[in-house]
């Protein structure tokens, strides 16, 4: 695994700027994949990283593991955690890590007094133990088939609004195959139809 100062480089070049929550997600990646073995995490094809919010942390992680929502390793769950699973898919070994709330408070430990909020969480957040950053936990993931990386295993065709589904997303209502937006509601409220010139 490359050291803390290489990846946290990376990510900030990834992210676009430096913020405490870069650290957290380096540190929280590079902790996920020394407890599966992982040491070139870009690399591998066995890892799959969970992570439950849409912040820095998680550009963090995906910069440092190259898990992509896109090849289906990188999953998010919406739960407004600084927490992340790191899975190996090669033997089913999981670690959730969770972001102390009171690692705020205990940054100033490792600081001046005079320091800044931001620079004192950035300066600790680097050299503090894991233990005093992250609640670890061993856990099970069961991943299904229509989760794993890979081509879709299935595909159909919503019978309301005729557009494609993949991976068993489908819902059955009335026995009728439906799409999750047409069958419980959509984030989206269409105004109009456009059609495209090209």
């Amino acid at each position: 695994m490359l050291a803390l100062e290489t990846l946290l480089e990376e990510s900030i070049a990834h992210h676009g700027h430096k913020c405490p929550g870069q650290v957290l997600g380096v540190r929280m990646a590079k902790l996920g994949c020394t407890m599966l073995d992982i040491e070139k995490p870009k690399e591998s094809k066995k890892l799959i990283v969970y992570v439950e919010i849409d912040r820095c942390v998680t550009d963090a992680i995906l910069a440092v593991t190259g898990c992509k929502l896109g090849r289906r390793t990188l999953k998010y769950i919406d739960l407004g955690k600084v927490a992340a699973t790191f899975l190996n898919l090669e033997n089913g070994d999981a670690f959730r890590i969770v972001a102390k709330d009171d690692s705020r408070e205990r940054a100033w430990r490792y600081v001046d007094a005079d320091t800044d909020k931001k620079t004192a969480q950035l300066i600790a957040y680097k050299i503090m133990p894991d233990r005093e950053l992250f609640n670890v936990m061993r856990v099970h993931v069961d991943v299904k088939p229509q989760d794993m990386p890979g081509h879709p295993i299935a595909r159909v065709k919503c019978e309301l609004c005729h557009e494609g589904v993949n991976d068993r997303r489908e819902v059955i209502v009335e026995e009728k195959v439906l799409c999750a937006s047409c069958a419980k509601g959509a984030y989206y409220l269409v105004q109009d139809t456009i059609e495209t010139r090209a």
